[in-house]
């Protein structure tokens, strides 16, 4: 695979992204989740948690239209600029409820979280880390997501990958696990969907 001198992880995808005006490479793994899953529609109500540096919400932006409205959050900042559906917080997704209560927004159609820790290189640690903070993910959307709406969530695949699983099955009507064709082929990432809350 031809890889660009500047950065030793420049593929195909980091090229199309930044022909196409994405902030990275991952808007196509979230495309990818559209193509299969139909998740997002024209109007909807979006949350996406671990947001930074943009590219989901740039792509759930252009699906949705002008009548969607998303929110998004990271602690790192979000420096591109996006329309005014769609609205930026800087913090901890541990504080969530109380920036959607200043913003009068708390239901949702669809919940997205490509959150990731910050990793180690023990695998078991990341692996941990990892679904610690799927299960606040999932946490946000029990609590968020209205009756018959979606959640998606990426998890490093490890011991406690099925449990995890199993929990987004008990919420909602449909469970499976996606791995885009876009993700690296040295990653452990997969995506852990859950089709129509209960």
């Amino acid at each position: 695979m031809k890889r660009s001198k500047g950065n030793p992880w420049a593929d195909h995808y980091t090229r199309r992204a930044k022909k196409e005006n994405f902030a990275a490479r991952s808007a196509y793994k979230l495309q990818e989740i559209q193509q299969k899953h139909r998740i997002l529609s024209k109007g909807s109500r979006v949350l996406d948690l671990g947001c930074a540096p943009g590219s989901w919400l740039q792509f759930a932006a252009k699906t949705v239209g002008a009548g969607g409205r998303l929110i998004g959050i990271d602690l790192s900042p979000v420096t591109i600029q996006f329309p005014e559906n769609v609205f930026i917080i800087t913090g901890d997704v541990v504080d969530l409820e109380a920036h959607l209560a200043q913003l009068e927004r708390v239901s949702f159609d669809v919940v997205l979280s490509d959150m990731a820790p910050a990793t180690t290189g023990n695998r078991h640690v990341d692996e941990t880390r990892s679904v610690g903070l799927c299960e606040a993910a999932l946490d946000v959307a029990e609590r968020n997501l209205v009756v018959g709406g979606d959640f998606v969530c990426k998890i490093f695949q490890g011991s406690e990958y099925k449990a995890f699983a199993d929990q987004v099955r008990d919420l909602f009507q449909r469970q499976t696990a996606f791995r885009p064709k876009s993700t690296r082929k040295t990653s452990r990432e997969v995506f852990v969907i859950g089709l129509g809350k209960k």
